[in-house]
């Protein structure tokens, strides 16, 4: 095992991500280069790093999953290694071998593994070998619609198709009968082809009142798997993860173990190395074996609260073969932690994305706290990408109390410019079936389908916003020539439905 040190990392992504790979660098006294688009010049990722290079327009096809541009810009500044983030091609075995091919570290596993074990239909059979339980799924060569529509008939409706080739719910559709299941199909394996460069997909059982259950594993620079713990991850929209939680509060002792055992057998033989996900569905006390994301989780922060481990640095440091973990150095979790993420939406309008700049924005800062976000002050949210902008983080020393935390945080929390998630997550925060821990995937398609419903205005609030409107009409008049900035020209301008 040969240690090559990183003095340059380059970074294959934007956003908070970004900027968490940045902040490691800083750490880390690595020099960050960011690899970005055209309209990513306006963010805070690209004033932290300490180079930046633009591989291409704002089209993640020329640029963010552009392997050649990524690669050619990552050899033009020197880089040394490359962090690929999520998303985007963070499991892209072709991206992995192209950095190995050119001298570059990947930081992440080998292009071998993230073919085996980022490929659902591979993985399943690994799991059969290990007697895993799954739910019954089709995994077939024969891709064909025909073929397809055959195989979800034999399962039995529902039946969800996903990508074979990544997650994150892109190319992923649910099958409620054969009347629609022909569309559906085509459609997933349009998107599985947009999002991850293959049509592939496969069927799978769908689960109506099951919990999503995911475990982080990490194997150092030496190949030994370890895990930190799981996450509940329960609260998705169109299979979007939204809020994201460790430990997760459905989980026994006897079945966390179990489970956690399960995840770990799956990856120790693959030569595996850093972070990794292993997800699981649970329904009445039984679980089934998902997916492996060959990646960093949206929610590894949860985790790093709990178990005290910075999983971005640990990724670095394996990458240059300077990480060997103890399991004696694994602490037991401590605390409860919760995710929610950000997003420029409009709760009020079925999550109808909210692009603009932004103008003021206020985190409240405060013990158990931890904001990672984006973007700033003039920043601007545009249609081409995903519109998160921060995730929000909290810690307490028992869920209850994490709950009450970020409830809080979530009341202090100001962004203008743009519409927010913030009043939706709220809403679920508050609910029933969350604060008992009995929520299970289908949360939101059974309680807020549609987001929340439009906010009555009274009559006197009706007035009192003409007035506003007025005056703000007639100070835009008299100011034609100014270049001060003011709120009022951006998104949320539109005063009932924001209210």
């Amino acid at each position: 095992m040969i240690a090559k040190k990183i003095r340059r990392l380059a970074i294959a992504n934007r956003g908070e991500v970004a900027v968490r790979i940045i902040r490691a660098c800083q750490e880390l006294n690595i020099e960050s280069i960011l690899l970005h688009s055209e309209v990513d010049m306006q963010t805070r990722a690209y004033r932290l790093a300490d180079h930046r290079i633009c591989i291409g327009p704002a089209p993640i096809s020329e640029s963010y999953l552009n392997i050649a541009a990524q690669i050619q810009g990552a050899m033009a500044s020197g880089a040394d290694a490359i962090h690929p983030g999520f998303g985007f091609l963070s499991e892209n075995a072709d991206f992995a071998d192209a950095c190995e091919k050119n001298g570059i570290i990947f930081v992440g596993p080998s292009g071998k593994c993230i073919r085996e074990l980022g490929d659902k239909i591979y993985l399943k059979k690994i799991a059969q070998q290990l007697k895993i339980s799954m739910v019954p799924s089709y995994q077939g060569e024969d891709q064909s619609l025909p073929q397809l529509l055959q195989e979800a008939e034999k399962i039995g409706y529902p039946v969800i198709a996903k990508a074979a080739a990544g997650g994150g719910g892109r190319g992923m559709k649910l099958l409620h009968s054969k009347d629609e299941a022909a569309e559906l199909l085509q459609s997933a394996k349009t998107e599985a082809q947009s999002a991850f460069g293959s049509s592939r997909i496969f069927l799978e059982k769908y689960l109506d009142h099951a919990k999503h259950i995911e475990f982080q594993i990490f194997a150092d620079s030496t190949g030994k798997v370890h895990h930190f713990g799981d996450r509940e991850c329960s609260i998705q929209r169109r299979h979007q993860k939204i809020i994201e939680e460790a430990l997760s509060p459905s989980l026994s002792i006897e079945l966390r173990k179990k489970m956690s055992e399960t995840a770990v057998a799956l990856v120790q033989s693959s030569g595996y190395r850093g972070a990794g996900t292993v997800e699981f569905l649970l329904q009445d006390g039984k679980f089934y074996l998902m997916e492996m994301n060959t990646r960093l989780q949206v929610e590894h922060p949860v985790t790093e609260n709990v178990m005290g481990i910075d999983l971005v640095k640990a990724q670095i440091l394996t990458a240059q073969n300077d990480f060997i973990l103890q399991d004696s150095q694994i602490r037991l979790p401590q605390g409860h932690s919760i995710e929610c993420r950000i997003y420029a939406e409009n709760p009020y309008q079925e999550g109808l994305p909210s692009i603009g700049r932004l103008g003021k924005i206020v985190f409240p800062d405060g013990p158990g706290r931890r904001f990672e976000y984006g973007f700033e002050e003039g920043d601007t949210i545009t249609s081409y990408y995903d519109s998160m902008i921060a995730k929000i983080i909290v810690t307490d020393e028992n869920r209850a109390s994490a709950i009450k935390r970020m409830v809080e945080t979530l009341k202090g929390s100001i962004i203008f410019g743009v519409h927010t998630n913030i009043p939706y997550l709220i809403e679920i925060l508050n609910h029933n079936e969350f604060t008992s821990g009995k929520m299970t995937t289908r949360f939101i398609e059974s309680y807020f389908p549609k987001g929340l419903p439009p906010q009555k205005v009274s009559e006197d609030e009706k007035i009192i916003l003409a007035k506003v409107a007025q005056l703000v009409g007639a100070a835009a008049n008299q100011q034609t020539t100014s270049t001060i900035a003011s709120p009022w020209h951006s998104a949320w301008r539109q005063f009932p439905e924001h209210l």
